[in-house]
């Protein structure tokens, strides 16, 4: 456990060395939580409710999102596909190192130094300027947190899993665009799933992508309470094992097949 702790904290070095990327980050997804918050209290001019989200549930979400989008990550992470496309990966299995686990805790350490530095500081804008919802439950508070955790968990599964197509494919990009735009879109990242039609809104909850954005804007706002918390944040840990476990299965099929320099 030593071993993975030290490559968590060197994954949330990597991303500390870069403070002008950090505020300028900051400064990008601010601005976009300003956009996005107004437009939708435009939408609650017109109606009270939609959904189980009023208007200040609405301009919560926004900034929670906001602070979600690098903490989660559910797009732009090319590492693995990269290595194996490269041939690198082949020294990668060499090492005496848990392969999935190595870049699990180095994912985990930058889901910390982002939910901090990116994560923390838009949301602290929109509670000074907006009307923000903040939890009353000192229980809330505690699972927040942890639904954080497994939805960056689930975020890495499901990238992972996506990169290791590299093994068999050319060229990843395809696969990695589609994969950014079904995630990002069912995942609640763009809107709230409660906005969506009932059909459409029961697809996205029966898919993995909610686990990663969207449960845990629904435990912050305290949408779900007593069993139905404690189901939430089960789906969210059922779904970061099972892409995890799909994960290694198709990581011991990839390197089966790997050819390096035709040995």
């Amino acid at each position: 456990m030593r071993l993975y702790w030290e490559i968590a904290r060197r994954g949330y070095r990597r991303y500390a060395a870069y403070p002008g990327a950090t505020l300028a980050g900051i400064f990008t997804n601010t601005i976009f939580g300003f956009m996005l918050a107004y437009i939708l209290l435009a939408v609650f001019r017109e109606r009270d409710t939609v959904g189980s989200y009023d208007a200040v549930d609405a301009v919560t979400y926004v900034w929670l999102s906001q602070g979600l989008l690098m903490t989660v990550y559910l797009w732009g992470w090319y590492d693995v596909a990269l290595r194996v496309q490269s041939g690198e990966v082949a020294t990668d299995l060499q090492r005496p190192l848990d392969f999935q686990g190595y870049w699990l805790a180095q994912d985990l350490g930058r889901g910390l130094y982002h939910a901090l530095f990116r994560g923390v500081p838009p949301f602290l804008v929109g509670l000074l300027v907006f009307d923000v919802r903040l939890p009353g439950d000192p229980l809330v508070w505690f699972a927040f947190p942890l639904s954080v955790a497994l939805a960056v968990t689930a975020s890495f599964a499901f990238r992972f899993l996506w990169n290791l197509t590299a093994f068999w494919l050319l060229d990843y990009r395809g696969v990695a665009i589609l994969a950014s735009v079904a995630s990002s879109f069912f995942s609640g990242q763009y809107i709230p799933i409660a906005f969506f039609p009932d059909a459409l809104a029961t697809v996205a909850w029966a898919l993995p992508f909610a686990a990663m954005v969207q449960a845990p804007v629904e435990v912050f706002l305290g949408h779900a309470r007593g069993v139905e918390l404690l189901g939430l944040l089960a789906v969210q840990a059922f779904w970061a094992l099972a892409l995890l476990l799909a994960g290694r299965a198709v990581y011991g099929s990839g390197t089966r097949k790997l050819v390096i320099q035709g040995g």
